[in-house]
């Protein structure tokens, strides 16, 4: 990957910044895309003082023009995309029949759409050079968590969008790559939407028990480098890949059990 361009979105925090920072010192050049400016600028200078090649840009990828800028200022800068990492994401925790709708939306736009949107743009410069188009997924994009409709449904969307996208470009010579951690230490829970969209602001989860980032970030190097068309990082995710087919009403309910033992779960008022 040396001197390939790479954009990451969501690249200042989490799997994102981890991901980034692997590609770039590793001597890939790489566009780091988040929305704070702040955390954009001091990740920017991070990467510097390590002898990374990158730039900063500000941009929500929730919104089509930000998208098509993150890709105008790239190829302004290294005349050229090779990799596409949409790993920018949202996340939530609220029972749906108590969420706000305005909630489902925002985390469709960001999740599915703003992989649409990012990989509409950036196709073009990729095919030139027969890159990648990676999409950052979830476990919950291979079976539905209860509590998290909303975050589901948009890993389910981009993976199928992806997995068309494939299919499409059979004759391309593009590749297109689904990963798919599992519960993996970073602050997107933190920040996952309760019902009314405010943010969670604590994590019902044990951080320090989880898939470190660093770790994410390697399987999505390496699945890069080899191609390969989807990336299961857990034996939990293995698990539920092939378990869930075979046994779905068995595998729901463990599922639901495990995500009711949660601290504060949607589903004690369900019990």
């Amino acid at each position: 990957m040396k001197g390939k361009v790479v954009i990451v979105t969501g690249a200042t925090s989490g799997i994102g910044k981890a991901t980034a920072e692997y590609f770039g010192l590793n001597g890939s050049k790489v566009a780091i895309v988040a929305r704070h400016a702040e955390n954009v600028e001091a990740t920017v200078n991070t990467f510097k003082s390590k002898g990374v090649d990158c730039i900063g840009i500000v941009a929500d990828v929730g919104i089509k023009s930000d998208c098509k800028r993150l890709v105008d200022e790239t190829i302004a800068a290294f005349q050229s995309i090779d990799v596409l990492i949409n790993n920018a994401g949202i996340s939530m925790r609220a029972l749906f029949i108590e969420s706000d709708i305005s909630v489902i939306e925002k985390v469709m736009q960001v999740n599915f759409w703003g992989t649409v949107y990012a990989t509409k743009y950036a196709l073009p410069h990729i095919l030139k050079n027969g890159g990648s188009v990676v999409g950052v997924s979830s476990v919950g994009g291979l079976i539905g968590l209860p509590a998290r409709t909303g975050y589901s449904a948009s890993k389910y969307a981009m993976q199928g969008f992806l997995n068309s996208l494939r299919t499409e470009n059979k004759k391309t010579g593009l590749h297109v790559m689904v990963a798919c951690p599992g519960f993996t230490s970073s602050n997107i829970r933190n920040t996952a939407l309760t019902a009314d969209g405010s943010p969670q602001g604590t994590s019902p989860r044990e951080e320090g028990k989880m898939m470190s980032a660093e770790k994410v970030a390697g399987y999505i190097y390496r699945g890069v480098i080899k191609r390969k068309r989807t990336v299961t990082m857990t034996l939990d995710g293995l698990l539920v890949r092939g378990l869930s087919r075979i046994f779905p009403k068995l595998f729901e309910r463990v599922v639901y059990n495990t995500l009711a033992k949660e601290p504060n779960s949607p589903f004690e008022k369900l019990d």
